[in-house]
């Protein structure tokens, strides 16, 4: 039994209009399961694939008050494309923020309803990973999430660190997940967290019980009306277990 990661849940004010921006800057479709969710992938996907790591933004009203501990970082190919593309998201309505990064190659900033984003510089890592570079995830303890996280899905640990720790897909394509140590400590439920999908034929029950043998929790909310199961990694970090496909 295995999971992998196949979308980011975001949550927005206004879906669609949030979802036409990330379109545009990655360069794919859109479409909608039903009022208040728009979903993204790229244009000719077949869902699931590893790829990809597709993006569900979901309507919601609760504003955004802190750092996301989840966020997109964008890949580039040359230093014209880094200027070019950081151009092309501020015309879209996106602003360049401060997170206390400091003097850093990489630029960091927010998309229109303020959710944070890094657009690298060109590095040779994420040559072939798509307009995703990676989907970084703030931590206190990376091998603690490589270690849980690696266990939970069927994704390849390239590194692991006591800064970092980093993981793809077992073919190799798509975007890498990155664990960050930081000093921040999570605050309330995160706006922006990852899905994962056991795949056709595990049984969704059986693999929620192994998720929590390797350390995931019930965040003690009532889930009766839903198909799907919410759990968190040992951080706390929300995280979805879809159902098989």
């Amino acid at each position: 039994m295995a999971t992998r990661l196949v979308q980011i849940n975001m949550k927005a004010h206004d879906d669609a209009a949030l979802g036409r921006f990330w379109a545009e800057a990655l360069g794919w479709g859109i479409d909608s399961e039903g009022p208040g969710v728009t979903n993204l992938e790229p244009v000719g996907f077949t869902y699931p694939d590893p790829a990809a790591v597709c993006i569900d933004l979901i309507a919601r009203p609760e504003p955004k008050t802190v750092k996301n501990r989840v966020h997109l970082d964008l890949a580039t190919t040359s230093t014209a494309h880094q200027e070019e593309l950081v151009a092309r998201l501020k015309s879209l309505g996106a602003t360049p923020v401060d997170v206390g990064q400091g003097d850093v190659p990489w630029t960091v900033m927010a998309d229109p309803e303020g959710n944070e984003f890094c657009v690298l510089e060109p590095r040779q890592v994420y040559r072939d990973t798509g307009p995703i570079a990676a989907v970084v995830v703030d931590c206190t303890d990376p091998r603690e999430m490589a270690r849980f996280w690696g266990e939970a899905m069927d994704w390849t640990l390239h590194e692991v660190t006591g800064d970092s720790a980093t993981m793809r897909s077992a073919k190799g394509v798509g975007p890498y997940l990155e664990f960050l140590r930081t000093p921040d400590t999570k605050s309330g439920w995160n706006r922006v967290h990852l899905d994962v999908r056991p795949y056709p034929g595990d049984a969704p029950a059986a693999e929620a019980d192994r998720l929590r043998s390797l350390g995931a929790t019930d965040p003690g909310i009532d889930q009766s009306a839903i198909h799907w199961t919410i759990l968190a990694d040992p951080e706390g970090n929300e995280f979805c277990l879809l159902t098989p496909a």
